[in-house]
């Protein structure tokens, strides 16, 4: 497959290729992201990243970032946080994030990781106004889980949105026809999670939305690169007329940090959680109104691993991140010199936890409505006084977890 030239990527004449990835809360575009940057990485394209959340816990930007993609100096990647892009504070920051991301060179492409609650209608205005980049994607993500479970494999989508329009109301189904209706390709995630011989329902249903797209059904962030690379300029003829239709709605809405009577809460403790009140949460307080969680934590029965809490609607998954230091230290065969062993202890001894480096730091997005309730279930989960005793004297405690998960790799 053709590739564009380092040179064309330099000319000053050159508009620079850009795509977003837009879609609802836990689609996948995390995941499809690092699947693409460890491709560009291979295939040595310049990259830059633009990734938004709309929580003041930065998690998309930290495991982004921490990709082989992007060297220590970070020049080619940038996070905004604690506000949604699609808003004008948003948008202003988008505007100074590009313009640092050009200062020293002009890349292959920038992808723009947006927060699940974006509207895509303002970053499809902002770069229509722009003679300087090239609008080429607009990929809307859509969970076929999630589909399956709220919507009725996609067939209550459009019978919702009516109800709301005819009483004048704008909530989350708004939003994901709305994302669905802006996006030059549509990708559907989480197949291999739906009953089998249902996607073909569920992409008929939701590709009546927005016929003129093509469909893709990606596993795992499995998608070639060169499928991005190969994508023609955006159509915005083909929007203009839902561009005029929704332009006054949308106005007050920019206004807006936390849309759709969308809400976050930020979840930062020390402790560990209790690994069976933490899966009886899960399994009798995750309700459909919660419709992301995400962040690093521990369990008192996993104390050296570092673990990433990532909860999409109804399912969620752990993943190893990697060992806490601490955990380290407390292992007798780690491998470590005692220089080693004391340098680590020296960084250690300037963490402000009581277990070191370890912590929990979770995000929670949700219904203004319901995420309180949910939050206080979560931090019931965390250890009490008495248990943290017995786990310093090497207490037990019941983990049914699984015992295998899969390593973030980037």
């Amino acid at each position: 497959m053709a590739r564009r030239s380092r040179q064309a990527s330099v000319d000053s004449d050159t508009k620079v290729p850009v795509v977003i990835i837009n879609g609802f809360l836990g689609s996948g575009k995390t995941t499809l992201l690092r699947c693409l940057l460890a491709q560009s990485s291979q295939e040595n394209l310049s990259v830059s990243v633009v990734v938004n959340d709309m929580s003041e816990l930065d998690v998309d930007g930290e495991l982004v970032a921490s990709t082989d993609a992007f060297g220590k100096e970070g020049s080619n990647f940038v996070s905004i946080h604690n506000c949604v892009l699609s808003s004008k504070k948003g948008i202003a920051k988008l505007r100074r994030a590009l313009a640092d991301l050009l200062s020293d060179q002009r890349p292959d492409l920038i992808i723009i990781e947006t927060s699940g609650s974006c509207h895509p209608m303002p970053l499809i205005e902002f770069f229509r106004s722009r003679s300087d980049f090239n609008l080429t994607g607009v990929l809307a993500l859509v969970d076929t889980a999630m589909l399956a479970q709220d919507y009725h494999y996609g067939q209550q989508l459009l019978p919702i949105m009516q109800r709301n329009f005819q009483a004048q109301r704008r909530d989350t189904t708004n939003l994901l026809v709305e994302q669905i209706m802006f996006c030059s390709h549509l990708v559907l995630t989480k197949a291999d999670r739906i009953e089998e011989g249902k996607l073909q329902s569920i992409a008929e249903s939701i590709h009546s939305i927005n016929p003129l797209v093509s469909v893709l059904s990606v596993l795992w962030g499995r998608l070639p690169i060169g499928q991005i690379l190969d994508m023609p300029g955006y159509d915005y003829f083909r929007v203009a007329q839902l561009v005029k239709e929704l332009k006054p709605v949308l106005k007050s809405e920019s206004r807006n940090e936390r849309p759709y009577d969308l809400a976050t809460r930020v979840i930062k403790d020390d402790r560990p959680f209790h690994p069976q009140r933490l899966w009886e949460t899960y399994r009798h307080q995750l309700g459909q109104q919660i419709y992301r969680s995400k962040g690093f934590f521990w369990l008192a029965s996993r104390d050296r691993v570092s673990l990433l809490w990532s909860q999409a609607a109804g399912s969620i998954s752990l993943e190893l991140m990697g060992f806490w230091r601490a955990g380290v230290v407390e292992d007798e065969d780690s491998g470590l010199s005692e220089s080693e062993m004391e340098l680590l202890k020296e960084r250690l001894g300037k963490e402000p936890g009581r277990f070191g480096d370890r912590h929990c730091h979770l995000t929670v997005i949700g219904d203004k409505t319901h995420i309180d309730v949910f939050v206080e279930s979560i931090e019931r989960c965390f250890l009490t006084d008495e248990e943290i005793e017995h786990w310093r004297a090497g207490g037990q405690f019941s983990d049914p977890w699984p015992k295998t998960m899969k390593k973030m790799t980037g």
